[in-house]
């Protein structure tokens, strides 16, 4: 008898909220896209505007952790680093982590008279 009308109240309300069940798994996609996936696309567009604006004489941080100088911009792959006084390393442009300066520039407000 109890097993009857168990059988009874589920048959009646597996077609109305077929759709009700997927709400869940949506939020949960639409929360993990917000909070994970534009982030990371942001973070990525910031590094390769960063990395694209390179020039020579900035400081720089690779991803193996060498500070150097840009010494020369060789094309839009590669880079020369100068990692010490005469001691010149070409790598790829996407291994630079962070920019530490840039050069300051040319003072050309000097006080005519």
């Amino acid at each position: 008898m109890f097993i009857s009308q168990a059988f009874a109240e589920t048959a009646g309300g597996i077609g109305g909220s077929a759709i009700g069940q997927f709400i869940p798994i949506i939020l949960v996609i639409a929360v993990m896209y917000f909070l994970m996936v534009r982030p990371q696309q942001k973070r990525a567009k910031e590094h390769k505007a960063m990395v694209s604006a390179l020039r020579r004489g900035d400081h720089v941080i690779t991803s193996g952790g060498i500070v150097a100088k840009v010494s020369k911009v060789i094309d839009d792959k590669e880079i020369e680093l100068e990692i010490a006084p005469g001691v010149k390393i070409k790598i790829i442009r996407s291994t630079i982590s962070t920019v530490v300066g840039k050069p300051a520039p040319a003072n050309d407000t000097i006080a005519k008279k």
